[in-house]
C-alpha cells in the first residue's frame, strides 16, 4: 500500500509491504517543487501531477511494488460541516439527516460532491462530522494517476490523519480545545480539534525567521485564538523543528499544556510503530511523515470511511447501497436445495396422514423427580502470573517521585515488567487502572494488592493493541 500525501508543492510517500510475520517493510520519500501542484483545492495541470508523483516514486531508494493509493489530501479540497444529532436518532433516519444538512449547510450542491462521515459518541452527545470532495477534481487526480498506472483506493483529509495520532490520549468526559501544531523550517502550521473531531476547516498557517522563537509565535497566535473563539487547553507538537524543543520549558513559555508527538506515538501507538521495518534500518522519521503514519492507523481502524466506496456514503442526493455478487454456481445448487426439501416434505405430509403412530402414553406413569444441588463453580485460577504481566505507570497527579514509589509497591506485590511515565496531564482525580479484555481478572487483582493506597479506582478496557497487559493512571486520591 502507497500512502501519498499532497501538499501544494511537496509530495510525501509512504510505502508499506506486508511481511508474512505481520509486520511492514517500509519505504519513505519527499520532494518539493517550484511550481504548485494545486490552487484553492484544485489541481493545475494534470500532466505535471503525474510526472511529480512519479518522480517520487521512482527516485526512492528501493523500488516500489504496488499500485494502491491511499491519497491524503489538504482540508482545503474537501467541503466540511459537522452538526450534532438526536442522541436516539434511528440510524435508517441518518443519512436522510445528514443528507439535508448537507443541502443546507454547504455553499456547493451535495450531488456534485463524493462524501462519507463519521459519528462521534461522547457523554453528553453525538456528533456527525462530514468530508465531501468535488467530483471534477477527483476525475483529474484519478487522470493523473492513471498516467503512471496508479490506482486510487481511499481519499483521506490530512485533517483526519492528525486526529488520529492523538485521540487516543482522549477522555471523552473531557471538554478540551486542542490545536494540532506542525512546526516546519520556516511555517507553523495546525488546525484545532475536540475529543470529537476537527472544529474548524480554516488552516492556521504562519510564517517565521530563524530569528524569531517560536514560543513566542505560537503564544501570540493562541491569544488570537482565545479572543476569536475558544480557549485552547492543550498543545499537540510535531514536525522536524519539535524535536528539538523541550516539553515543560516550552509549556511555561506559551502557557499551555504541550504534548510532543515524539511522546505521544511511542506511548499510544506503539503497536502501529514496531509494525514499521524501514528498509534503510533507522528509526522512522515521525515527525516528518506524521500525516502519513496517521492515515496508516486510520485505514487500520477506521475501514468504514471511504469517499470512494459504500457504507455510508451519500453521492447524488442518494444513499449508496453496496452491490452483493453470488456466484451462479451457489446460488443454483441453493435453489435446487430448497426444491427437493420442499418436495420431501410434502410426501412425508402424505405418508404420516395414512399412518397412526403407536399410542405409547396409554399407561401414564408418575415420575418423581429428586433435584440435584450443583454445587457453585469456583472462581477460575488466572491463566497468567504476576511475574508476567506487563504494567505501564502513569503519573497523573504530578506529585513529583510518586510512580516510582509505586513501581517498588507493585515488585513487593510479584509484579515485575513494571514502566514508568508521566500522563498526558497531571489533573487526574480518580486513579484508572485499564486492562486488556482477555486479562480481566488482573484489574481485581490489582485492584486487591492497592487496597491499602486507594480505595476506589475506576476499572476500564485497555486497547487490545497496546503493549502493556495494564496501565495504572494514578490521580490524587492515591495516598
Amino acid at each position: 500500500m502507497i500512502y501519498l500525501y499532497l501538499d501544494r508543492n511537496t509530495i510525501k510517500l509512504l510505502y508499506l509491504k506486508k511481511t508474512v510475520f505481520g509486520q511492514q517493510e517500509t519505504l519513505y520519500n519527499q520532494k518539493t517543487y517550484e511550481s504548485n501542484l494545486f490552487e484553492k483545492g484544485k489541481i493545475t495541470n494534470i500532466d505535471l501531477l503525474a510526472s511529480a508523483i512519479k518522480e517520487v516514486i521512482s527516485s526512492s531508494n528501493k523500488p516500489v511494488a504496488d499500485n494502491q493509493i491511499g491519497l491524503i489530501l489538504p482540508q482545503e479540497f474537501f467541503s466540511f460541516f459537522r452538526t450534532t444529532v438526536p442522541s436516539d436518532i434511528a440510524s435508517s433516519a441518518l443519512n436522510s439527516f445528514i443528507l439535508d444538512k448537507a443541502r443546507s449547510i454547504l455553499p456547493v450542491d451535495s450531488n456534485d460532491l463524493a462524501s462519507d462521515y463519521f459519528v462521534t459518541e461522547s457523554e453528553q452527545e453525538k456528533v456527525v462530522t462530514y468530508f465531501g470532495i468535488n467530483q471534477e477534481t477527483l476525475t483529474s487526480i484519478r487522470q493523473a494517476l492513471v498516467l503512471i498506472n496508479l490506482k486510487i483506493v481511499s481519499i483521506i483529509p490530512e485533517t483526519m490523519s492528525y486526529f488520529k495520532l492523538f485521540e487516543k490520549t482522549l477522555r471523552k468526559e473531557k471538554k478540551e480545545t486542542i490545536l494540532y501544531a506542525e512546526l516546519g523550517l520556516d511555517v507553523l502550521s495546525g488546525y484545532l480539534f475536540d475529543s470529537c473531531g476537527l472544529i474548524d476547516d480554516k488552516k492556521i498557517s504562519i510564517k517565521y525567521s530563524e530569528t524569531d522563537k517560536i514560543a513566542d509565535v505560537l503564544k501570540t497566535k493562541i491569544d488570537e485564538i482565545t479572543i476569536e473563539k475558544k480557549k485552547v487547553n492543550r498543545i499537540i507538537i510535531s514536525g522536524e523543528k519539535s524535536d528539538t524543543i523541550r516539553q515543560d520549558t516550552f509549556t511555561k513559555s506559551v502557557g499551555v499544556w504541550t504534548n510532543p508527538l515524539k511522546r505521544i506515538v511511542p506511548t499510544f501507538y506503539e503497536t502501529y510503530l514496531k509494525m514499521l521495518i524501514p528498509k534503510d534500518g533507522k528509526a522512522f522519521p515521525i515527525l516528518t511523515y506524521d500525516v502519513c503514519f496517521g492515515a496508516f492507523i486510520l485505514a487500520e481502524e477506521n475501514k468504514s470511511f471511504s469517499l470512494l466506496k459504500g457504507g455510508s456514503f451519500v453521492s447524488k442526493g442518494k444513499i449508496s447501497i453496496p452491490k452483493i455478487n453470488m456466484p451462479k454456481k451457489e446460488v443454483l445448487l441453493f435453489v435446487g436445495s430448497f426444491v427437493i426439501s420442499f418436495l420431501f416434505f410434502v410426501l412425508i405430509s402424505k405418508f404420516s396422514s395414512n399412518f397412526k403412530l403407536p399410542n405409547f402414553m396409554a399407561k401414564k406413569e408418575i415420575i418423581i423427580v429428586t433435584p440435584t444441588l450443583t454445587p457453585p463453580s469456583p472462581t477460575p485460577t488466572p491463566s497468567f502470573k504476576k511475574e508476567e504481566v506487563k504494567i505501564k505507570v502513569l503519573n497523573g497527579s504530578g506529585v513529583r517521585g510518586k510512580a516510582t514509589e509505586i513501581k517498588e509497591i507493585l515488585r513487593k506485590k510479584g509484579y515485575v515488567e513494571i514502566l514508568t511515565d508521566n500522563a498526558l496531564n497531571f489533573d487526574y482525580t480518580i486513579t484508572e487502572i485499564q486492562i486488556k479484555s482477555d486479562k480481566k481478572q488482573l484489574g481485581d487483582m490489582i485492584k486487591d494488592d492497592l487496597k491499602d493506597y486507594v480505595t476506589s479506582p475506576k476499572i476500564t478496557v485497555l486497547d487490545a493493541k497496546e503493549a502493556s497487559d495494564a496501565v495504572i493512571i494514578f490521580a490524587s486520591d492515591f495516598k
